[in-house]
């Protein structure tokens, strides 16, 4: 169930590694800091910290521990940088919350922060995938359920995300046009990403 480590290539490797999960605590932070809606984690992630009054980069931490505990228990296979997203996104998450300001009433600004965030995260998802060592924890969800399940990957990932907002909404996440605007160009982003850094997709790793 847990992917080899590289012992050759490892101190490398988790440098690469995080600085491509602090470009993506940082992509977060600009989708919350724009105020325009959020990708469908994150949307949770940021109702039930405010609900349980943590920040969104703590309970980032705890959603994720939480849905590793169950691909876990689904038997989904796993690698040390799966537990490294855990640890270290939400963090970084967290610093780039205190840094950025808010430009609520600022439209363009928001926008371009919520684009930034989409370009960012397309670019942080290439850096730390191309490391190869393990899924994120809710990709390796998503990964199980499509094992379990049978369903296409597309058809998983959709399951889980409109269970996401639906829930991320009714427990008052930050939803709007950015929601719509992350669904459409994140796909796009990933994409542009893995072909300038010349990232070969793997099957266990794909995005947080």
């Amino acid at each position: 169930m847990f992917k080899t480590i590289r012992w050759n290539t490892f101190v490398r490797d988790f440098l690469i590694i995080q600085i491509g999960f602090a470009i993506f605590g940082l992509s977060i932070a600009l989708l919350i800091r724009s105020n325009l809606g959020t990708g469908p984690w994150a949307m949770l992630e940021v109702a039930l910290a405010q609900i349980v009054e943590l920040t969104p980069g703590t309970m980032s931490v705890i959603v994720g521990l939480l849905v590793l505990s169950g691909s876990l228990i689904m038997r989904e296979p796993i690698g040390w940088g799966t537990l490294a997203n855990i640890l270290s996104i939400g963090p970084w998450e967290d610093l780039s919350l205190h840094l950025l300001p808010s430009l609520t009433g600022n439209f363009i600004g928001q926008l371009g922060m919520l684009l930034g965030g989409v370009l960012l995260m397309g670019v942080a998802s290439a850096i730390y995938i191309g490391v190869d060592a393990g899924a994120g924890p809710r990709d390796s969800l998503m990964l199980a359920v499509q094992r379990i399940s049978g369903w296409s990957l597309r058809r998983g990932r959709a399951t889980i995300e409109v269970v996401l907002v639906i829930a991320g909404w009714l427990l008052g996440g930050p939803a709007g046009i950015g929601t719509v605007i992350f669904a459409m160009l994140i796909g796009p982003s990933v994409q542009w990403a893995f072909k300038i850094f010349k990232v070969e997709p793997h099957k266990d790793s794909i995005e947080k």
